[in-house]
């Protein structure tokens, strides 16, 4: 079960944006100040939800399934690689000049990338997480 803490940041037609503070593991460190890695990450969640209790500033908790991180990872990071990896193999019996390989190999990741952001609707639903007030404060 993937769970982050976020905070209400606005709400429109049932459409929820969360702020997730994201710590970094330096943020328990004693020595965080003199260190230049430490820090945080905030990113906005929209979450479609129709509970009318919550509010901008509320603190909420958001849950989804592990497995959507593992689909994730396996669409942006997994299948890209072996795409570059299968047309550098089969574009260097081909193709003489290395560097036109690899750049043809990179270009290859555009047209995958575009097509993923034609399905964002459909991952939207399929990624969704679910929203919960957290009373302890």
């Amino acid at each position: 079960m993937i769970e982050h803490t976020g905070i209400i940041d606005s709400i429109q037609d049932h459409r929820f944006r969360i702020l997730i503070i994201q710590q970094s593991a330096c943020s328990e460190c004693d020595v965080k100040r003199a260190c230049s890695l430490s820090g945080q990450i905030e990113k906005i969640v929209e979450i479609t939800s129709f509970d009318s209790s919550l509010q901008v500033g509320d603190k909420v908790l958001l849950t989804g399934k592990s497995s959507f991180g593992l689909l994730a990872v396996f669409l942006v990071f997994v299948i890209p690689f072996f795409l570059i990896l299968i047309t550098l193999v089969i574009l260097q019996s081909l193709v003489p000049n290395e560097i036109i390989s690899g750049g043809i190999a990179l270009f290859i990741l555009i047209p995958y990338y575009l097509i993923l952001s034609l399905f964002n609707k459909k991952f939207k639903t399929k990624f969704n997480f679910e929203i919960k007030k957290e009373y302890n404060e």
